[in-house]
């Protein structure tokens, strides 16, 4: 058996339908005494429902999260804790909240409990990301990792099908990696291919009866094994080219996911054979090369948009997209070549199915 390294990512996991009547004892457990409010705009009553649920624990809400977390956006959000005075945050709601989160956490220390509304799994990463510039930087740092995670799932039955099966896709994505992450592990590679099994069964029932109980709680149960798995181990190619176009274009984060996956999972199944096997198994296949379009015919299933182009993303941009993603790469089971890189986008600007 090959050799491995695991390094568990600590973190406090309550879940439970209703487990949002737990969040006061949970800011309790933290010592923490005036908590913070995260949302984004469009989650604002969601805030104040929050805010009502801590009561006098509640310094304040601040809903101006945005997607990939603008540097500006920020300073804001920390100027605003400063000035409440809290010394925690409640973060409510997908990725772009919780990563506001971890931005205060990353300079200020304030521990962080995350509510996740959707199933992007950042919350159970110690991972952050920052745009300026039209360039995003992402890291890892302890300090950003939520101290504890609140999963309720009947907070997701408000969520749309459409957004709710871009989420879950994005989760796939994270799982996907994992199995063939350079410092990929026995331990995760298992929570990886229950997630995609998981969110690939959860995510038609979620499209076809969007208010069903059962499967709300078994795609944010693949949730959280996506992120853990994407908390543990290193991201390739997959995450450098969303987090690219993501900054640089300012696409929708979710959606982006959807639109490369198949074609990532397809650009490395020769040189990652073991583990797209796994991929293509846990979605219904038998065989490497079946992973991205098994993927691509998911995303097709859940009436997704499966190209950049449908996303905003310009054709011009293509080999700026492509040049970025090489500048730096991620390590890869498979070469990152300009040309190649730049084949890939272009298919999944069009739209097309993995070749």
């Amino acid at each position: 058996m090959k050799g491995f390294v695991y390094h568990g990512t600590p973190a406090r996991v309550v879940f439970d339908w209703g487990a949002l009547a737990q969040l006061p004892a949970e800011v309790d457990r933290l010592g923490a005494r005036r908590a913070l409010v995260l949302a984004s705009p469009d989650q604002r009553e969601l805030a104040i429902r929050i805010a009502s649920v801590l009561g006098e624990r509640a310094a304040g809400i601040h809903a101006n999260a945005v997607m990939h977390v603008p540097v500006e956006v920020a300073g804001a959000a920390r100027e605003a804790a400063a000035a409440l005075g809290a010394d925690c945050c409640v973060a409510v709601g997908g990725g772009s909240t919780i990563g506001l989160g971890k931005a205060i956490a990353l300079t200020t220390g304030l521990p962080v409990i995350a509510v996740p509304t959707t199933y992007s799994g950042s919350e159970m990463t110690p991972i952050y990301g920052l745009t300026e510039g039209r360039l995003k930087r992402t890291g890892r740092d302890p300090r950003v990792l939520p101290r504890t995670i609140v999963y309720d799932p009947s907070l997701t039955l408000s969520l749309p099908q459409s957004i709710s099966a871009a989420s879950g896709v994005n989760a796939i994505a994270h799982a996907v990696e994992a199995l063939y992450a350079e410092d990929a592990n026995p331990v995760v590679s298992l929570m990886a291919e229950e997630a995609i099994r998981v969110l690939s069964k959860a995510l038609p029932g979620i499209v076809r009866q969007p208010d069903d109980a059962e499967t709300r709680s078994l795609a944010l149960y693949g949730a959280w094994l996506a992120g853990t798995c994407l908390g543990s181990v290193g991201m390739s190619l997959h995450h450098k080219l969303c987090h690219t176009l993501g900054g640089t274009f300012n696409l929708p984060h979710a959606q982006t996911h959807v639109a490369m996956l198949p074609h990532t999972a397809h650009y490395n199944h020769e040189a990652a054979p073991d583990a797209l096997k796994r991929v293509a198994c846990a979605l219904g296949g038998e065989e490497a090369f079946q992973a991205g379009p098994l993927l691509y015919a998911l995303n097709r299933t859940l009436c997704l948009p499966t190209g950049l182009a449908e996303l905003g993303m310009p054709e011009d941009g293509i080999a700026e997209a492509a040049d970025l993603a090489c500048s730096n790469p991620y390590a890869n089971p498979r070469p990152i070549k300009r040309q190649a890189i730049g084949e890939l986008l272009y298919r999944a600007w069009l739209g097309a199915p993995p070749a």
